[in-house]
């Protein structure tokens, strides 16, 4: 996991595999999409081939590199720990619509009561 998270570290790879997270590319597809040389953007492919995030094929004179999902499970698996509060949102956001429902309801009860006892005993006026 320390090898692919080192691996990830870098802006332009976390790119690069979002960049390949739907098709196949070249090296030289790759490059196009990026300011930084070819030979930068070839060490990069280099970091992501070593830690086994992306694999490579030679096809004619080219190399496509593709995704290798897998090698982002255990990762994912141990940055899920940190998400879990976030599973917890729907049933947080229902219980603060049960709040808000409550809360509208006893205020109306309130009112209700407060008009009822102004018109048993109205103010007199002293004017």
């Amino acid at each position: 996991m320390s090898e692919v998270a080192s691996a990830i570290a870098d802006p332009v790879r976390r790119e690069i595999l979002v960049m390949l997270r739907h098709t196949p590319l070249t090296a030289g597809d790759i490059a196009a999409r990026f300011a930084i040389s070819r030979p930068a953007v070839s060490r990069h492919l280099r970091v992501l081939r070593e830690s086994g995030l992306v694999r490579d094929q030679q096809v004619g004179r080219h190399r496509r590199y593709s995704l290798v999902r897998s090698r982002l499970d255990d990762l994912t698996a141990w940055l899920a720990q940190f998400d879990a509060q976030r599973l917890d949102w729907p049933q947080r956001l229902a219980a603060l619509e049960t709040e808000v429902h409550r809360t509208r309801r006893d205020r109306g009860r309130a009112a209700s009561a407060n008009d009822q006892r102004s018109a048993r005993h109205p103010k007199e006026d002293t004017a």
